[in-house]
């Protein structure tokens, strides 16, 4: 979910010898294609659209054309029918993993964050959790093959995701 810790886990990963394809950032150059606005409702409400004009594994059909090395993250899967398309085509080779944290510590630090996507309160934030929750991402978490609690400090969430990336 926005704001439980993706982005330190990639960093994680990153100094690991990972690559990382994010699907908002996919999300994001379509948007630019169809100069859309870039605020969260803009980009949120386009990929939703995308979903529904063509089907809900959308988003993840034009990530795989940007995985160019076996060892990447994949940031951003948002539902069951995008981990299928995954499935099929990255097979026991994908591994997935859940960061969570509880919504009150996601939405300070998504408010600490102060970019141009943050909610602008706290219903409009319980209303970007809905809109993400409809998509199945609820169903990925529930069903991830790993889930990483972030709710210490840094440095111990740096140290859990580690460990796991070593295991893997």
């Amino acid at each position: 979910m926005p704001g439980s810790g993706k982005e330190e886990f990639i960093r994680v990963a990153k100094e690991k010898g990972y690559s990382v394809v994010r699907m908002g950032d996919v999300v994001r150059e379509w948007v630019k294609k169809k100069e859309l606005d870039m605020d969260d409702g803009s980009v949120g409400g386009f990929a939703h659209s995308e979903r529904e004009k063509h089907h809900y594994g959308i988003w993840a059909e034009r990530t795989l054309k940007k995985i160019q090395v076996q060892k990447t993250i994949i940031d951003g899967l948002r539902g069951d029918e995008e981990l299928e398309i995954f499935r099929k085509k990255l097979g026991h080779d994908l591994v997935v993993v859940a960061v969570y944290a509880s919504p009150k510590t996601r939405y300070n630090r998504l408010v600490a964050r102060a970019r141009q996507d943050a909610p602008g309160s706290y219903t409009e934030f319980k209303e970007r959790d809905r809109r993400e929750l409809r998509w199945g991402l609820g169903e990925v978490i529930a069903l991830a093959d790993h889930t990483i609690v972030n709710e210490g400090s840094l440095e111990e969430f740096r140290v859990k995701a580690d460990r796991l990336l070593e295991d893997l």
